[in-house]
């Protein structure tokens, strides 16, 4: 069997860091056919859409996509429809894509670059499982209106709509449960119970779900002390599973306990496992084209579309030793450099990777 992946660089960094990351699949010697296209500011570009249809069609098509980032500052005066970001929402919109994984792993030799004390989060091996597509990011009606009611009663009010179904939250609470039940078992749920219905009705759920794992602990806790806690003792959590909103604020948090987001790669999977990886950064114009951005996050991330959506685990190993011996060799791009060690560039970086490898 040929896997499909769909290459969507994007913007900014995007072409420079999923080139390595291209370059690491290609030398694993896998039947595996890529295939690229624009997405995002450079797609708009191109075609007039920043997820124009034949980059869907690819998309769709493929058993995974392996994606860069989008967005730029010069784009930020286009309508919201035609944004780069809007191509990152369609594709989980068309593709069912509800469940992000993120890991939030320090490798021993990064101690040092995080912001916390090193025995604070040295070891540190979190999973965030967040919902993807429901929320108040996807919850209808919203806009903007005039009031009816309330204090301000006549004034103009912007509005969103919180909300989950029962399905919704039914399959990302199983996702959770089997990715717990495969590290340390125990899975810590967050939302905002004591305020929000949404988030009462999201509670129940994940109780009633539990009852299928009884070998994995389940705790809940409040986004607030979450979002305190992850800085206060971040090893006492395993996976940390929430919603949308919460997810995507905890998730940004989790990564800075590592020293840099360039380090950490996520995935996002619909119901059939066909999955879009990504690193978590951003697209960050400010370096493009400079040969300076970590692309240890895209290659991270090439190896959760092995593990995840080609079934193909020992490859996915290899990969992930490939980095820890690279870090343990002293090599570093500008954003984990310390004195002492190298400062590399982006193709230097990939270049080591591929060696490590081989």
């Amino acid at each position: 069997m040929t896997y499909k992946i769909a290459v969507l660089p994007g913007d900014g960094i995007g072409k420079e860091i999923v080139d390595q990351a291209a370059r690491v699949l290609t030398a694993l010697k896998l039947d595996i056919s890529l295939e690229e296209a624009p997405v995002g500011g450079a797609a708009y570009d191109q075609l007039g859409h920043p997820l124009p249809p034949s980059t869907l069609a690819l998309a769709k098509s493929s058993n995974a996509i392996l994606f860069g980032a989008v967005g730029d500052w010069k784009y930020d005066s286009l309508p919201r429809e035609h944004r780069p970001e809007q191509a990152i929402l369609g594709l989980r919109k068309n593709m069912g894509l509800f469940a992000n994984l993120r890991p939030a792993i320090l490798y021993p030799q990064l101690a040092n670059a995080s912001s916390l004390k090193p025995e604070v989060v040295s070891g540190l091996d979190i999973l965030i499982v967040r919902e993807l597509t429901g929320d108040i990011y996807f919850g209808t009606p919203r806009g903007v209106r005039t009031a009816e009611d309330g204090a301000f009663k006549g004034e103009q009010e912007g509005f969103d709509t919180m909300r989950y179904a029962e399905t919704e939250v039914r399959r990302i609470a199983k996702i959770a449960f089997e990715a717990a039940r495969k590290r340390q078992g125990k899975l810590c749920s967050v939302d905002k119970a004591n305020v929000l219905e949404t988030s009462q009705f999201w509670r129940d759920i994940m109780i009633d779900v539990s009852k299928q794992y009884p070998d994995v602990a389940l705790s809940h806790m409040y986004v607030d002390n979450a979002a305190m806690q992850l800085v206060r003792a971040p090893k006492e959590f395993d996976v940390i599973v929430t919603g949308n909103l919460f997810g995507d604020i905890l998730s940004d948090e989790a990564a800075m306990l590592t020293g840099s987001i360039g380090m950490l790669p996520s995935a996002s999977l619909n119901a059939s496992n066909q999955g879009l990886y990504e690193p978590s950064h951003g697209s960050a114009p400010d370096i493009a084209g400079k040969n300076i951005a970590n692309p240890l996050a895209t290659i991270l991330s090439a190896a959760m579309l092995l593990r995840y959506s080609l079934n193909e685990t020992a490859a996915a190993d290899k990969i992930e030793e490939a980095v820890r011996q690279v870090l343990a060799q002293g090599l570093r791009t500008a954003d984990i450099y310390e004195e002492g060690t190298e400062k590399v560039s982006t193709s230097q970086m990939g270049d080591a990777v591929l060696k490590a490898l081989s």
